[in-house]
This record gives C-alpha cells, structure tokens and sequence, in this order.
C-alpha cells in the first residue's frame, strides 16, 4: 500500500475534517440529551463520547481497508433521540441492557443471509431516492437558517458557492472552517473556559429487563436499521460501490454489544456525514477513496482523548450555524443522488414515491400504534419512504410476471 505518493490527500483529509466536524457537532446535543433522559452522570456522558468517537474511527479504517472502499461508520442519531425522548425512568443499566440487545439483532441480521442479501440487493433507483429524500430535509432547513442568523449563515452561502465555481473540491471545507471561524468571532466558542483533560472510560453492568427490550431495543434496532444503516448503504450504492452488507452489520452489531457498557448506544453505517466522503470530491478515483478512513480515525481519536473539551465546544455551536453546515455540505451528495434516483426509468414512478414520503418526514409519532406490541412511532420518513417504493415497484414486477 503506497501512501507517500498519493497526490490527492488534501481533498481527502478536508472531506475528513468536514466529516467529523459535521457529524459530531450536529449530533454531539442528541447524543447527551439521551444519556440526560437515563440519569447519566458527566463521567457516564464523556465515557460515550469518547468510547463512541474511538470505535467509529477504528472500525471505520478496519472495514474499510478490508474491503478498499469508504465505509463510514457513525453513532445513531435516531437511537439517540428515541431514548432522549422514550428513556425517561428507565435507569442506565437498563438501557446498556437494550442498546447490548439491539447490537446483537443488528448482527443476527448480517448473519441471516437472505435478510441481509435483501437488504444488499435493494433496487438502485429506490436506494437513491430514499437517500436523497433524507439529504433534502437537510438542505431545505439553509433558507430558515440564513433568515435567523444572517450574520453566521449569509457567509457560508456566498463562500460555499463561489468555492464551488473555482474549487469545488474545497467548498465544503471551506465552509466548516468558515464556520467556526464566524463562531469564534462573535464569541460563540468558549475556548477560555475549557481545562484540557484526556478523557476516560467508564464501564457499568447492564441489566436486561422486558421494559428495556420491548422499550429500547427493539425500536432502537429498528430506527437505525430503517434511518442509518439502510440510507448509509444507500450512500454507497449512489457512490458506485457494492457494500458488504453482512459483514458491515455483523462488525458494528458486535462490537455495539460488546461495548455498550462504556459507550452506550449502538454504532451503524453513516447516513449523512457518509455522504462527504464517498464522492469524487474526496478522490477522482473510487478506488482510492478509502483513504478517507485513515484521516477519519486520526480525527476521532482526536476527538475521543479530548471528548471532554469536544462535547462543550462543538455542542456550544448555535443551531442555525450547525444547520447551515450540514445543509451546504449535503448539496452535491443530493445532486449526486437525485441523478442516480433518475437514471433507471423503469424504476422511475417507484423512486419517485420512495423520495416524496421520506422527504415529507412522514412518521407515525403520537397515534400510539404498535406491531405486535412494540411502538412503531419512532419509525420516521426513510423507513416509510422504503415501504412505499418497494410496496409499489413489487407489484409492478408481480405484473409484469404475470
């Protein structure tokens, strides 16, 4: 593996860096919103920030040096926010309990071969669609964030686009460094009030308890199979790669359980951030944008040691700047996407329906409906988005059979 030469490593450490800024600092409150909900104490909290931080980079640049393409691994945010808003009282070690059970089905499930060769044979167009439906929520929140702080967001806009008509490889790079820089001008980055400390580990016995299964694990499982792990694969396919699917559930669900006792919630493909780093703005060449992997685990081992420092500073940036970063991040991942939704036209009315729902953010929240007993309301858009896609472009098939 010749790394010296490679002549393409500035754009693959910026689309690193825009990677874990974007990904970390726009979750970052989520994730401590939802050890808040189960009594976590500050060490608790940093203990998963960092162990969290340590395994999405290892096994990030494990998988992907394995199988030389740029599998991105990410925290669940919608785990996150299904236990800030459905953990309350449930206590901490029963919620290890739940996340240890929701990576065990997460490897059941790339151990299942059927299941998992669904999941890796999903139809291209519809993969598209449902991926570029979750990017559009996204980018449609940058108009309401420039209206609601001009003087943080109005730059970004200007300097992302006129990147892009001269470097865009840069763009969004540029646009997180412009970010924090705006941040730390007006004052929103409270540098002065940090005390360096490496952060350290804390681990807690689970306990397993029907409340916490029926409560946390199964719809855990479900939301980061319907809205992380499907979309992420769906990043890949959009990029030009055949992701292995098994074996990128068996990784994560494995090592979700085993360390849940010091991370807490559960790792999975990245949905979003993934996006940055999987198109030929990180390399010309797809070959070669695995590399990726190498600067996201420096960074996140970064992040991990000063998880205490991390988590004040990047969870202090306002919501509108955060907002925008995604958003302008995400523009060319959703051009990318919505071309790959456009090119098979015999899938066309199919991916069309799949992209409408998961971009409308339907969810089934507050009508109290079940499926066999566990809560389907933490289920939103994508996985909706999915149903209906495929639901149509079955019984087109079936038809045709006919």
């Amino acid at each position: 593996m010749s790394l010296g030469g490679e002549k393409h490593w500035a754009s693959i450490w910026a689309s690193a860096i825009a990677s874990v800024v974007v990904g970390y600092a726009s979750t970052i409150l989520i994730i401590m919103q939802a050890a808040d909900a189960i009594g976590a104490s500050d060490a608790q909290k940093i203990s998963w920030a960092a162990g969290l931080s340590f395994i999405m980079g290892g096994l990030t640049l494990w998988l992907s040096w394995r199988h030389k393409m740029p599998l991105i691994i990410a925290w669940s945010t919608p785990g996150a926010a299904l236990l800030a808003t459905t953990g309350h009282g449930m206590g901490y070690a029963a919620a290890l309990g739940a996340f240890a059970v929701a990576g065990v089905l997460a490897a059941l499930t790339g151990l299942i071969k059927p299941l998992a060769r669904a999941i890796e044979h999903m139809p291209s167009g519809i993969a598209a669609a449902m991926l570029a439906g979750v990017l559009l929520t996204y980018v449609l929140k940058v108009p309401a964030a420039a209206i609601s702080s001009p003087q943080l967001v109005v730059p970004l806009i200007v300097a992302f686009f006129a990147m892009r008509l001269w470097k865009p490889m840069y763009a969004v790079p540029m646009v997180v460094a412009l970010g924090l820089a705006l941040a730390a001008v007006f004052g929103l980055l409270p540098f002065d009030q940090q005390q360096v400390e490496f952060a350290r580990l804390t681990f807690d016995a689970p306990e397993f308890t029907a409340a916490a299964l029926t409560g946390i694990a199964i719809p855990l499982y479900l939301v980061t199979m319907a809205s992380q792990n499907l979309p992420g694969f769906a990043v890949m396919r959009a990029g030009g790669y055949q992701p292995p699917v098994a074996d990128c559930l068996i990784s994560t669900g494995v090592v979700s359980a085993l360390m849940s006792p010091a991370v807490g919630p559960q790792v999975n493909m990245a949905a979003i951030t993934a996006s940055l780093a999987t198109g030929p703005d990180t390399h010309p060449d797809p070959a070669q944008r695995w590399k990726v992997a190498i600067p996201y685990f420096i960074l996140y081992a970064i992040v991990g040691l000063a998880a205490a420092v991390f988590v004040k500073v990047l969870g202090s940036l306002p919501h509108d700047l955060v907002i925008a970063i995604a958003g302008l991040g995400l523009f060319g991942p959703l051009m990318n996407g919505l071309v790959a939704m456009m090119k098979e036209t015999k899938e066309l009315d199919s991916a069309l329906v799949t992209f409408l729902v998961t971009a409308s953010g339907f969810t089934l929240a507050h009508t109290g409906a079940s499926l066999f007993g566990v809560s389907l309301e933490p289920i939103g858009a994508a996985f909706w988005g999915l149903v209906a896609g495929m639901l149509l472009w079955g019984i087109k098939h079936l038809k045709g059979a006919r």
